[in-house]
């Protein structure tokens, strides 16, 4: 599964058929672009989270228009109503102290009741951070908990959070180096790396440069086993092409 910041789909592609389907997410009145919609209109989906049927593309919260999570039935692909997302996220603002300028939802991961939402450190404060939240994702009720994480440099360019996901009882992660003190606008990329945080403690426990060229933005479990984890990700290109390369990683435990 998916999902595109510049676009109001969710796509899943199945690896062995090679073969990619489309689910949108607007209703049939929907009249603008459903893909390459202009930056300045962009919903800005950048984070999935699933639990149970329930599949969630999580806005960033990085402007005022990019505060919605869209929600389908990860099954039958049915589509339920966006769920407006601005309070919440004024709320963690607030209980973190991050400033609208700082503020940039870029991954979600679901642990039954507890969500962890990741805050890319690329704005002027340079604030990488993990909210954990606990309560339901439709309602948008939750406790607020959040810590400051600090994140190592990629050829002198600070690294900030572009994606994560549960294995292995840990919290594994991609942060981007990229050149750039903003939320909206791009910068030239230094790399990414790969890191593994102990939720408990959240403490960051190792962090493993794996490009010093491509920026790395999603993130998922592939498959593991008693020596090895082998993730998925997906690359951002800030280009215009209409592809993505999807990458194997395979690391030992």
């Amino acid at each position: 599964m998916l999902v595109s910041d510049n676009s109001h789909i969710v796509y899943e592609y199945n690896i062995e058929k090679q073969h990619l389907e489309k689910t949108e997410l607007v209703n049939k009145n929907y009249l603008g672009p459903r893909e390459n919609v202009a930056k300045e209109d962009k919903p800005d989906y950048e984070a999935i989270a699933i639990k149970g049927d329930s599949l969630y593309l999580i806005g960033s919260g990085s402007a005022a228009n990019r505060n919605l999570i869209g929600h389908i039935n990860a099954k039958d692909k049915t589509l339920y109503p966006h769920i407006d997302a601005a309070d919440l996220y004024l709320a963690m603002q607030s209980f973190s102290e991050i400033a609208p300028e700082d503020f940039n939802i870029e991954a979600v991961v679901n642990d039954g009741d507890t969500w962890y939402f990741l805050n890319r450190g690329n704005g002027p404060g340079r604030k990488n951070g993990i909210f954990t939240l606990t309560g339901s994702m439709n309602d948008t009720s939750f406790q607020i908990l959040y810590n400051p994480v600090k994140l190592p440099k990629i050829k002198g360019v600070p690294a900030s959070f572009t994606d994560a996901c549960l294995a292995d009882g840990k919290l594994y992660f991609t942060a981007a180096a990229e050149d750039t003190a903003s939320t909206y606008q791009d910068g030239k990329v230094a790399g990414t790396l790969l890191g593994r945080m102990n939720l408990d403690k959240m403490k960051v426990e190792k962090t493993l440069v794996i490009s010093e060229a491509n920026k790395f933005e999603g993130i998922t479990l592939f498959k593991e086993n008693e020596k090895e984890i082998e993730f998925l990700l997906c690359e951002d290109t800030d280009s215009n092409a209409t592809d993505s390369a999807i990458y194997k990683l395979s690391i030992k435990k």
